[in-house]
This record gives structure tokens, C-alpha cells and sequence, in this order.
């Protein structure tokens, strides 16, 4: 029977490669893919809280997170063939006129390892763009991202974009250095998330709530 405790180890230090065998050892060994997610979402949970707590920092975070996705590769037709969906669907992007992605690709990496489906817009996504997005994918989550005060206008433009489509399905979450609670409570967001552990709780809560 595979290690699917070391699997997780693997993910939390980073270890690209040995995660990737170990879960092809998982698969070859017929465990059920839902086991083999439910151990790798677990570790994203652990290193999301080292990462609140202070105890790592973005670049041990990240290599997690590529850990997570490089295995999840594998995993990946195995759980389309058992019929286990995502969680939830996701779009995400950075605002128009803001270049910065670091801290956006960040978030939906952590997404990704939460077991999310994440449409990733990129950079200067326009509020139309955002729009048209959750028009096609029709996600419960749309996360906005801005890292220059200058473009924190962008956030509000796309927020009441996205509120006066009345499309009823997507919560918006927005963050960013310059980003605050207050912010988000005066531009009508459904969340705010600080960083990018925190955006995983704000989007399970928020799921909850909605569910």
C-alpha cells in the first residue's frame, strides 16, 4: 500500500519529483483517486497555515504549491474517469492597467490545491473581460487581484460590472498589498483575502455560505 502520509510530506517540503512518484505509485496501486486528493489537499491546508503562522514564506509556499500541481498531472484523468468534480469552478485575474501577477498566480495555485477549477485570466483584465469570463464559465468565485494603489480603481469598475450583468452566480473576493477589509466593504465585495492561505478559507466560506 502506498505512503499516502510521505505524499503529503513531499508536497509540504516541495519535493516535486518524489511527490510525482509517489503518486504514480497510488495510481498503479489502484487507490481510489479521492484518497490520493483528499492527502494532497490536507498537505496545501498544513502549508497554507505554516504560512499565516509566519513558520514559512512565499517561496517555500510556491514550491509547495508547483509540488501539488506537478502530482496532481498525473492524478488528474483519474479523477475526470471517477466522475469527482472540483470543488467549485473559479475565475481569477489582475485588474486592468496592473502588470503584477506574483501574488495573483500565488492565489491560484492555493486554489488549485484546494481542488478549485481555475480559469486564469492574467494580467490587465479589463472589467469587460471579467464579465465575458463568468458569462462562459459561469464560476461561484471570481477573484480579482490589484498590487499598485493606482489600479485599486479597477477594482471597483469591475465589481460593479460584474454586479450590474446580474449574472447571480459568482462571489467576488479581491486582495492585494494595497487592498484592505475596508476597501472591499466599500467597493461591495463578497471577500477579502489578506494573502494567499487566506484566499483558500475566504473561498470555502464564501462556498458555504452560498451552498
Amino acid at each position: 500500500m502506498p505512503d499516502l502520509e510521505q505524499l503529503g510530506e513531499a508536497i509540504k517540503a516541495g519535493k516535486r519529483d518524489e511527490a510525482i512518484q509517489l503518486t504514480q505509485e497510488a495510481i498503479d496501486a489502484q487507490v481510489a483517486p479521492q484518497e490520493v486528493l483528499d492527502a494532497m489537499v490536507a498537505a496545501m491546508d498544513v502549508v497554507g497555515g505554516r504560512f499565516q503562522r509566519n513558520e514559512i514564506f512565499v517561496p517555500e509556499m510556491l514550491i509547495a504549491a508547483r509540488a501539488m500541481k506537478e502530482a496532481m498531472g498525473a492524478l488528474e484523468p483519474l479523477l475526470v474517469e471517477a466522475g469527482i468534480q472540483p470543488v467549485a469552478k473559479v475565475v481569477i485575474g489582475t485588474v486592468a492597467g496592473d502588470l503584477h501577477d506574483i501574488g495573483k498566480n500565488l492565489v491560484a495555485m492555493m486554489w488549485k490545491g484546494a481542488n478549485f477549477d481555475v480559469i486564469d485570466l492574467g494580467t490587465n483584465v479589463t472589467a469587460e473581460k471579467f464579465v465575458a469570463a463568468v458569462k462562459e464559465h459561469q464560476p461561484r468565485l471570481v477573484g480579482l487581484s490589484a498590487l499598485l494603489t493606482t489600479t485599486m480603481p479597477a477594482i471597483k469598475t469591475t465589481v460593479d460590472a460584474l454586479k450590474a450583468a446580474e449574472l447571480d452566480v459568482a462571489k467576488i473576493i479581491i486582495g492585494g498589498a494595497p487592498v484592505t477589509q475596508e476597501y472591499a466593504d466599500q467597493v461591495g465585495a463578497d471577500g477579502y483575502a489578506p494573502d494567499a492561505a487566506s484566499a483558500v478559507e475566504v473561498a470555502r466560506e464564501l462556498l458555504a455560505q452560498a451552498a
